[in-house]
């Protein structure tokens, strides 16, 4: 299984990757909240290991974030914080499991099992259509009208975004949120930018309109007319 490991310490990093390899897992680091989430949100991995205490983003927000993106990949809590406080907040965040530093690996190794073993809570969809767009999450491709589309990683997620919310207005609020994580105005055009690259690619051969400003609210995508 693919496990991702989310810890700024190098040493309990190292630690827990050498015993996951051992156990036949394949482990892949981050070591700040921010390019955690990031991997995360690539949606390649069966597991994830999070300390609470990251830089730049910590654990908690982290994991509210992959959750109100719905992404239900386990995650287990290891960290230092150890109140009950700190363990119920850890799973009303969404963790499945909490363990507390220092800890034996023996005992991490069978937490991480018995996660693995559960069924997922949803079978998350593996394809997105609308008007004869398709977007493969797997393989992340995008075809319109059986036509590749090679779009950069943040058109991307602009699109499967917008694709998830088909016929509803999107705000420059939603997409700086949740395709950039920016819980704040970074002042810039960079929504708009975007738009119209992503633009621009999906109508390439005189395709009609998919994605469509509505003035004053944002943005909407939907069934060409």
């Amino acid at each position: 299984m693919k496990i991702l490991i989310i810890e700024d310490d190098k040493e309990t990093r190292d630690y827990v990757s050498a015993g996951l390899k051992e156990a036949g897992h394949t482990a892949d680091p981050a070591r700040d909240g921010y390019e955690g989430l990031l991997l995360a949100k690539e949606g390649k991995h069966d597991l994830l290991i999070v300390d609470r205490m990251l830089p730049g983003l910590d654990g908690l927000t982290l994991v509210k974030t992959l959750r109100s993106a719905s992404c239900h990949v386990p995650v287990l809590f290891l960290t230092t914080m150890c109140g009950i406080d700190d363990r119920v907040e850890g799973l009303n965040a969404g963790a499945d499991d909490y363990l507390v530093k220092p800890f034996a690996f023996s005992e991490l190794g069978a937490r991480v099992n018995a996660l693995l073993r559960r069924p997922r809570e949803t079978v998350e969809q593996k394809v997105l259509q609308v008007s004869g767009l398709e977007i493969d999450l797997l393989k992340r491709e995008v075809r319109r009208i059986g036509q590749l589309i090679d779009l950069q990683p943040t058109e991307f997620r602009l699109l499967e975004y917008l694709v998830r919310h088909a016929g509803q207005v999107v705000t420059r609020t939603m997409l700086l949120e949740n395709v950039w994580d920016f819980h704040f105005d970074p002042k810039t055009n960079i929504v708009e930018t975007h738009i119209s690259r992503l633009r621009a690619k999906l109508n390439a051969g005189n395709k009609s309109d998919l994605i469509h400003t509505v003035r004053g609210a944002g943005y909407m995508i939907h069934e060409a007319a």
